[in-house]
């Protein structure tokens, strides 16, 4: 049964991703959303460093964000992009209900190697994935070409040696989702033997 929220291992065996654009209203509320960023804080992370940020889009900035996305989109190509490009980039910005674009934000100068930081931020996306589904919601966490754009992330507020981890959609899904096939257990757990 997916989405069972009955003991905290149905939550952790239930748990998936759903499409961006299939998530609809309603999201978590902002008090729901503070709890779900409060949670996503407390992941490992070595140094006490809180090497993430955490930016939400609220719903009415997302015409601004859609503007900044195709800013972005056409300042990358030289040509100029079509209609379809453009429409995508709009309908990126617009979907689902709630959206927090999470940032590696690594500190400089400290002993804690980069990639480090670097993990704490993925498990920081994956909390905020699981705290979503443990309140009934569902998340999509996306990167594309806009992950990987310095005028997205300067338009976001980025600073110097951040990245965009990903854009997080957070929703209810339009419909039930489906279970996607997982890797064979031997394929992937191994013994180690000395």
């Amino acid at each position: 049964m997916l989405n069972d929220r009955s003991s905290t291992l149905a939550l952790l065996r239930t748990r998936r991703s759903g499409r961006p654009r299939d998530l609809v209203a309603p999201g978590p509320d902002s008090a729901q959303l503070a709890d779900i960023l409060a949670i996503a804080a407390r992941v490992p992370d070595h140094g006490k460093l809180a090497p993430w940020r955490f930016i939400h889009v609220a719903r009415d900035k997302r015409p601004a964000l859609a503007a900044l996305l195709e800013r972005a989109y056409r300042a990358g190509k030289a040509e100029p992009p079509g209609r379809l490009e453009i429409e995508a980039a709009h309908r990126f910005a617009e979907q689902a209900p709630e959206l927090v674009v999470v940032l590696s934000s690594p500190v400089a100068g400290t002993k804690i190697p980069v990639w480090e930081q670097e993990l704490s931020c993925g498990a920081a996306c994956l909390a905020l994935l699981l705290a979503a589904h443990a309140m009934g919601f569902v998340g999509g966490w996306v990167t594309g070409w806009a992950a990987y754009s310095p005028e997205v992330l300067a338009g976001l507020g980025g600073r110097e040696g951040e990245r965009i981890a990903g854009f997080v959609f957070l929703g209810t899904p339009a419909a039930e989702l489906e279970e996607r096939v997982r890797p064979a257990m031997e394929d992937v757990v191994s013994e180690w033997r000395g």
